[in-house]
């Protein structure tokens, strides 16, 4: 039974990481204008991973507000 259990869980990780990079990689992968419209709709919610993601793309691109 535990081991059925921790296989679950590490598939539920698995499959938690790989949607995660693909929230990132779509970050990466939006135009400026874009990348600058989501950091506006999430600035108020600065503990956000998806705030954090596109902050810190917005410094690696060297872009502001």
């Amino acid at each position: 039974m535990l081991k059925i259990r921790m296989k679950r869980d590490a598939e539920q990780n698995a499959g938690a990481m790989k949607r995660l990079t693909q929230i990132e990689t779509s970050i990466i992968e939006l135009g400026n204008e874009d990348l600058l419209d989501l950091a506006d709709i999430f600035r108020e919610k600065s503990e956000a991973a998806i705030t954090q993601y596109a902050f810190a793309e917005m410094a690696r691109r060297k872009i502001s507000f």
